[in-house]
């Protein structure tokens, strides 16, 4: 009897050995297939990124590390590249229209910046309240910012025009010496100040659309508790809009701190850099000195002080609202 209950359990075991057999292939085709699910999603997902990205590495990124490299580099865009070390550095301190347009770029960032923000937030708030033609002041504003800067600018010149403009007239009538009048763009002490207005006038309707969202955005029970609290509309304004708009103003803030330092098409449209280098920013000097010049190891390595002067600006300011929402 015990030889067949062994027996018994032996047959019973082996029955069971091959239920299980086929189980653990199962298993692993199952994972199989599950992996090649997984790939299949991700190649799809690469696909639709495929072409922006290779879009992106061909223009944008491999530009940029060429740049990088040919920083210290001598190039004329014709002849052999040679290296150069840290020349191009040194040579930057003896640069006169270098630190010029350091220093330019620096007053046309500190003067337009809050003044643009300002502006466009004053717009936002007046334009977000139930007004007759509010649509169409909207569009206005906004004009500017897509209008062709080439058309823009001849305008522009015509308004600021020294002897012609209706500005001087203005100011004519006004009661003001023709010998005070400003020469605007053609004077190398009010060349910067036209710049700056040019600037703050095409850019405040762009960010004040960003803004009129930020308001709209807003829950109105705060303006209703502060009106059941006695505010009147400024301290509405001090006290629940500013707030409430951080996020918007810490946006705002850094797109136009970027777009600052990135001057160029009015510089080129308006002044030209002139009159001498009352008004030569740093992108400005790097087009004269990559495609006046040729020079293009020196102007890489200007653009590389561009870019880590950014980053540097870009970064404390990200760092500073860490610390402002801690």
């Amino acid at each position: 009897m015990p030889d067949q209950e062994e027996a018994s359990v032996s047959i019973s075991n082996s029955v069971i050995a091959r239920d299980d057999a086929p189980a653990t292939p199962r298993r692993k085709v199952a994972a199989l297939s599950k992996r090649q699910r997984k790939i299949r999603s991700a190649l799809v997902a690469y696909s639709f990124i495929a072409p922006n990205f290779l879009g992106f590495a061909v223009f944008t990124l491999g530009p940029i590390l060429f740049a990088f490299a040919l920083a210290f580099m001598h190039w004329d865009g014709s002849n052999a590249i040679t290296f150069a070390g840290l020349d191009n550095f040194w040579r930057l301190f003896d640069d006169k229209a270098f630190i010029a347009a350091f220093w330019n770029t620096i007053i046309y960032t500190v003067a337009s910046v809050p003044a643009t923000l300002l502006c466009a937030l004053g717009l936002a708030v007046l334009l977000n309240q139930k007004i007759a033609g509010r649509n169409f002041f909207r569009t206005a504003m906004f004009f500017p910012y897509v209008a062709s800067l080439v058309a823009v600018a001849v305008v522009w010149n015509m308004i600021f025009n020294p002897e012609m403009g209706p500005v001087n007239m203005i100011l004519y009538t006004l009661g003001l010496d023709p010998k005070n009048m400003p020469g605007w763009a053609a004077d190398r002490h009010w060349a910067m100040v036209t710049v700056i207005l040019f600037g703050i006038w095409k850019n405040m309707g762009y960010y004040m659309v960003i803004y009129l969202a930020g308001l709209q955005g807003i829950n109105s029970e705060l303006y209703e508790a502060a009106d059941l609290d006695g505010a009147n509309s400024w301290q509405k304004f001090i006290h629940v809009t500013v707030p409430q708009l951080g996020p918007t103003t810490f946006f705002v803030t850094v797109m136009l701190t970027i777009q600052s330092f990135k001057v160029f098409d009015q510089i080129f449209m308006i002044t030209q850099g002139g009159p001498g280098t009352s008004t030569l920013v740093l992108v400005y000097h790097i087009y004269n000195e990559a495609f006046i010049s040729w020079d293009l190891g020196y102007s890489s390595m200007i653009s590389l002080v561009l870019f880590f002067l950014v980053l540097a600006v870009t970064v404390f300011q990200f760092r500073r609202q860490r610390e402002d929402e801690a």
